[in-house]
């Protein structure tokens, strides 16, 4: 079985892009002349085939569609919304398989992207077989930990039992079982989605290592290593697999589950299906497309998130349009367009039941009181609600902590009230405890790092990070837990067309943001070469941008793409311990209280002491502003430039 691949099928450069039209565009592949639909809507872009799924006819456009969102086949006059991909005549038939359409803001192209095989699971199919009761159960942990038992095989998915995620912004909001982790540790296997912190949970990965570090963890092969941060981590696991997308691994002969990837963001995101004698459960997770939109049908089981506010965007954000009123405008209807999203996705795939989880978290600590009273989030039972209304026939569970669902009983009879235990009445559901101290007290650390002390950081930290040649001006400004500017913290400007450092914003045409971050939560990104979603979704930054738009490029390469190993701060203190004893023996030169040794090795061959000595002064000016602030380096070479030098008289 060969793994799933995602491939280009259709390419159109900029200029061809600039030319498509609002609503349907025909264009086909020159090279083996495949035909493709591009709908150029107000927000986004949608792509198909050119081929009815019916009979696979072709489709032209319209005549009598006034919107310019319909085509009708030619063979059999079947019309598809090429805005929705449903097919509209006849009415509640098909949904058509559709493209993802990606919109380089590199270079302007525009690329249709196609899963090959689009349906791996179809691959060697297995009959459902008869289940007796207590066969596959699952039980709910917290937000997106499930423990499935399968037969006697037991996996777990994303645990996260204990400690913060994104660095300090979110909290567990229910209290897990006590035997949580004790569980965790007798799992026969760990399923972990993607490396976002409130599923790859370090604090819980270390717990587990002092009990297991031989437990198999598995996770897909995404073009970001999902544990890329395991070795500065310091957390000791040893049995961590990669697998290929859409391949089945068999874990015994009638328990096997296959992992795929998220058609938006491939990079870093998967989703699971796990399979026991015929029977499918299927976690999204977070995908915001899983496996581009193509998943099966009817499986047993289906769970995904519900809950939206996973992003710093709009809360974290002031000036211009951002005011309450309309932020709590903003978040209002995106709430809404995801729970009915998520609505007629269930609809669509009608999993015999709908579980929505990995939405259960909390702003708890008190200095995000702003966010927590901001983020208003769906509740798993709202959408649940919504679920039934459309969906009479799919059973849905909200669940507890500890609560469990029998899959045989529920399939057997829906109406089965045994199907799903609940915990017993004096199981604390939800948290009212979080060792704040304990988590942010590391985070404290990093802000009396050594590296800190040295203006230089800056320039050693971004030329690390990478990102250059786009117009865009940022100025960072440390802050207190409140977003007050920190006396004595940094406050500087980044222009990355150039990566360079000015005083002030360069004259030219440029996009520009402000961004005030948490001292403690900067200095520890920084320190440990973390990726910057512990200040964006983490909620520990405020930004204001003009003008206000999106610089997907910048975000996305200090949220995926940063290098994979921790700046060399060893390397750096080295280089600076050095330029400042030269700085200091180049202190002494000016004044003339410092002489070189001729039988030096810094002499080169034939050079006399004033050859030498002139060379290696300006080799230490040249050196110095490295290491010193712009103000400390004028004021050295001012001085230097007036002090006569008592070997060659000159500098």
């Amino acid at each position: 079985m060969t793994s799933q691949v995602s491939k280009t099928v259709l390419r159109l450069e900029a200029e061809e892009v600039q030319t498509l039209k609002d609503g349907i565009n025909f264009k086909k592949q020159p090279e083996d002349g495949k035909c493709y639909i591009i709908y150029k809507g107000k927000d986004k872009m949608r792509a198909c085939r050119n081929q009815c799924k019916h009979q696979g006819g072709l489709f032209i456009k319209d005549i009598e569609d006034m919107d310019g969102r319909t085509v009708r086949c030619t063979k059999h006059y079947w019309k598809l919304n090429v805005a929705t991909m449903e097919y509209v005549n006849p009415p509640d038939s098909f949904m058509q398989d559709e493209l993802e359409a990606v919109l380089s803001d590199t270079d302007g192209s525009l690329e249709l992207l196609e899963l090959n095989p689009p349906d791996p699971w179809t691959a060697e199919p297995r009959e459902a077989q008869e289940l007796h009761a207590g066969e596959i159960t699952l039980t709910y942990i917290t937000h997106a930990c499930m423990e499935l038992k399968a037969g006697n095989k037991r996996m777990m998915f994303d645990p996260w039992l204990t400690g913060p995620a994104f660095a300090r912004g979110w909290w567990l909001l229910h209290e897990p079982p006590s035997d949580a982790m004790d569980r965790l540790s007798q799992a026969d296997l760990i399923y972990i989605s993607h490396m976002h912190s409130d599923h790859l949970s370090y604090p819980t990965l270390q717990q587990l290592s002092t009990k297991r570090p031989d437990i198999p963890i598995y996770v897909g092969d995404t073009s970001r290593p999902v544990f890329w941060y395991l070795e500065k981590s310091g957390v000791n696991l040893t049995n961590i697999n990669v697998v290929p997308f859409g391949v089945w691994q068999n874990v015994d002969e009638h328990l096997r589950f296959m992992i795929l990837m998220d058609g938006v963001h491939p990079e870093m995101d998967t989703c699971l299906i796990v399979e026991y004698k015929g029977h499918m459960i299927l976690n999204t997770v977070d995908c915001t497309r899983p496996n581009n939109g193509r998943l099966p049908h009817g499986v047993d089981v289906m769970l995904s998130d519900f809950a939206g506010g996973a992003s710093g965007f709009p809360m974290t954000f002031h000036g211009g349009k951002y005011t309450e009123s309309w932020k709590a405008g903003f978040i209002k209807n995106e709430r809404k367009k995801l729970l009915n999203y998520k609505t007629q996705l269930v609809k669509s795939l009608q999993p015999k039941i709908y579980c929505p989880f990995a939405g259960y978290f909390t702003e708890a600590h008190p200095s995000d009181r702003y966010i927590k009273e901001t983020n208003i989030k769906n509740s798993a039972a709202d959408l649940n609600e919504s679920i039934r209304k459309s969906c009479p026939n799919i059973l849905t569970w909200t669940p507890s902590p500890g609560s469990v669902l029998d899959l045989a009983l529920a399939l057997n009879d829906p109406t089965n009230r045994s199907a799903i235990t609940e915990p017993p009445n004096d199981t604390k559901i939800y948290k009212d405890s979080w060792d704040f101290d304990l988590y942010l007290d590391e985070l404290n650390a990093s802000i009396s790092a050594e590296i800190f002390k040295y203006k230089s950081w800056i320039q050693y930290y971004y030329k690390w990070a990478g990102f250059k040649g786009y117009n865009l001006v940022i100025r960072v400004i440390e802050t207190d837990d409140d977003f007050e500017p920190l006396k004595g913290g940094y406050d500087y400007l980044v222009d990355f067309l150039d990566l360079s450092f000015p005083d002030v914003r360069p004259e030219r045409d440029h996009a520009f943001e402000e961004i005030k971050n948490r001292v403690n939560v900067m200095r520890h990104v920084v320190l440990n070469g973390r990726l910057w979603d512990d200040l964006y979704i983490g909620f520990s930054n405020r930004m204001s941008r003009d003008p206000d738009v999106y610089h997907h490029r910048f975000w996305n390469h200090f949220q995926t793409e940063l290098p994979l190993s921790a700046p060399d701060w060893d390397g750096f203190l080295q280089t600076v311990c050095e330029i400042r004893n030269s700085c200091a023996l180049l202190l002494g030169l000016a004044s003339g209280e410092a002489f070189f040794d001729i039988t030096d090795p810094v002499f080169e061959e034939h050079e006399t002491p004033p050859e030498m000595h002139l060379r290696v002064c300006l080799l230490l000016i040249s050196q110095t502003e490295f290491i010193l602030s712009t103000e400390s380096f004028s004021s050295l070479h001012s001085q230097l430039q007036t002090s006569a030098c008592r070997r060659c008289n000159r500098l």
